[in-house]
């Protein structure tokens, strides 16, 4: 127990190191070359996509990493890949893509400066704007601290906030994390509805965010270090997140896109040619609990697929 134990603090502190810490190393290879034939892709409109949205949109640490010097460039702090699921996506359709997805972007994010050099992510939309992803929330949520709370010791606890990381988050009476969804419900509408006065013509995908956690199971400690306890909690986190994404979006007349099903069968405990999202201590080329290379090529054929299927009209 002393040698586990040992082992398992050694994992919490790189852990929590490695969720705000960016690996740029070459992983395999992965190829991509579209979902769908040439012949489906004049249900496309022509013109101008717009990406917005957070790290599981801008693809941290997967290369090759944009660049202020790189072409298209991108400011280095955005973690923003050549390889994310925009760009594969911009490639197989044709499409001219303005990509300003930002590591750690919330809602506030998109219609004010992240930061110097990192302009509200509203201000790339305007009247000829054909289509627009977005995919925000999840920091709003505080997905990284929620990550880190939750990190378990030993497959059986304590977590870094107390035995269960459910127990600190309903410690009130009351779900924390269920209020904040609601809360930050209100914010997606708000900006769905900017986007929507900057952008009137454009069609709009709210993106969902593919599965972390495996929809059963006891789970894969250390890769995914929660107890099995938190594990069922932190499914109905991501399921009450999701859901709200798609309830704001149908409000909108907006499609969404759900990530959560087909990932399903890809998650963190799946295999590293398999999954579509790293473990907590990731491999080279990869940001700990975000999807990888894998996982963006998985995300733009269901966006791909979506974008085809949707109708031109709201």
């Amino acid at each position: 127990m002393r040698v586990l134990r040992s082992r398992s603090v050694s994992l919490l502190a790189a852990a929590l190191v490695a969720l705000g810490t960016m690996v740029f190393a070459e992983p395999a290879a992965i190829a991509y070359t579209g979902a769908l034939t040439a012949s489906r892709h004049s249900a496309v409109v022509a013109g101008t996509y717009v990406a917005l949205g957070d790290s599981f949109t801008s693809g941290p640490a997967i290369p090759t990493q944009l660049s202020p010097s790189s072409t298209p460039s991108a400011p280095s702090a955005c973690g923003r890949s050549s390889k994310n699921y925009p760009s594969l996506v911009a490639r197989a359709l044709g499409l001219h893509l303005t990509d300003v997805s930002c590591l750690s972007a919330k809602t506030d994010d998109l219609t004010n400066a992240q930061g110097p050099g990192i302009p509200a992510q509203l201000s790339a939309l305007n009247q000829s704007t054909s289509l627009v992803t977005v995919g925000i929330g999840g920091n709003d949520l505080g997905y990284s601290t929620i990550a880190a709370n939750c990190v378990a010791l030993t497959p059986w606890g304590p977590t870094r906030v107390g035995k269960t990381c459910e127990a600190h988050y309903t410690a009130s009476g009351a779900d924390q994390l269920d209020r904040t969804i609601h809360d930050v419900g209100t914010k997606v509408d708000t900006i769905l509805s900017d986007i929507r006065a900057r952008a009137h013509k454009a069609r709009v995908f709210v993106i969902g965010y593919p599965d972390v956690v495996p929809p059963s199971g006891s789970g894969c400690w250390p890769d995914l270090p929660f107890t099995r306890s938190d594990l069922s909690y932190l499914r109905d986190v991501e399921a009450n997140l999701n859901s709200m994404l798609s309830t704001a979006a149908r409000a909108a007349g907006d499609v969404y896109v759900n990530m959560a099903a087909p990932s399903a069968a890809h998650s963190v405990c799946t295999g590293r040619n398999i999954r579509w999202v790293s473990p907590i201590i990731p491999s080279p080329g990869a940001y700990p609990l975000h999807p990888d290379a894998n996982g963006m090529a998985g995300m733009a054929r269901v966006l791909e697929t979506a974008m085809t299927d949707a109708p031109n009209s709201r």
